[in-house]
């Protein structure tokens, strides 16, 4: 994340863009269907997105020669749902890859599975997980933010191992390299996006405006 333009041969570019498509498209769907039966969730919609964007604008060294940086996505799972984040992260990636240079328009498929699909529905079922454990509302949303963020990279790891697979141990010798590009870095970085996110959550429960369209009230809970 991101991977960058051509970089995937295009099979692959092809393939992981035909598997995140039906959730590009059940996520708009979502979003306006929210929108519609209630438009509250539009404040949201907009906080997850623009939250996604900032910090996976966020280009961070890594000790590996490559670049980190945080997702977002785990706490729009949490305040929207899984679903939309899909949409969202197409959306955020696509501005990214225009703008910024960051990954590309061939591997904008690839990119939007791994950091909108994968990393939001594992998010959302950790919190889901930890709700039912009764675990502090501030572990609920830490949990869930950083193992999104973690399985974001996993999955990009995955993508790039079944693309460029090692020519003595095949796809786990180099999913192994590619971990250690990433992981080195990402661990204390999805460790401070997972403080982050219940730093954000508890300044939106003690936010009046917040408070009274219920927006967390359905997914983190007044009560927690």
């Amino acid at each position: 994340m991101h991977i960058m333009e051509g970089f995937l041969p295009l099979g692959h570019a092809v393939a992981w863009t035909a598997a995140a498509a039906p959730f590009v498209v059940a996520g708009a769907r979502q979003v306006g269907k929210q929108a519609r039966e209630n438009p509250e969730t539009k404040i949201g919609t907009g906080m997850a997105g623009a939250f996604v964007f900032v910090l996976s604008a966020l280009k961070l060294p890594s000790v590996a020669g490559s670049c980190s940086h945080p997702t977002g996505t785990g706490l729009g799972a949490i305040l929207v749902g899984p679903g939309p984040m899909a949409v969202l992260s197409c959306i955020v990636l696509l501005f990214q890859a225009l703008l910024l240079a960051h990954g590309g328009l061939t591997t904008l498929g690839a990119n939007t599975f791994s950091m909108g699909v994968v990393g939001p529905w594992v998010a959302f079922g950790v919190f889901c997980l930890c709700r039912r454990a009764r675990l502090p509302l501030a572990v609920q949303v830490f949990l869930a933010a950083a193992l999104g963020d973690l399985a974001t990279y996993l999955t990009t790891s995955c993508q790039l191992a079944l693309a460029f697979p090692d020519p003595t141990h095949g796809f786990l010798g180099s999913l192994a390299k590619f971990m250690g590009v990433f992981m080195v870095t990402q661990v204390p970085l999805a460790i401070a996006e997972g403080v982050l996110s219940v730093m954000v959550v508890q300044a939106l429960r003690r936010n009046p405006e917040v408070a009274s369209t219920g927006l967390l009230q359905a997914r983190a809970g007044v009560d927690a």
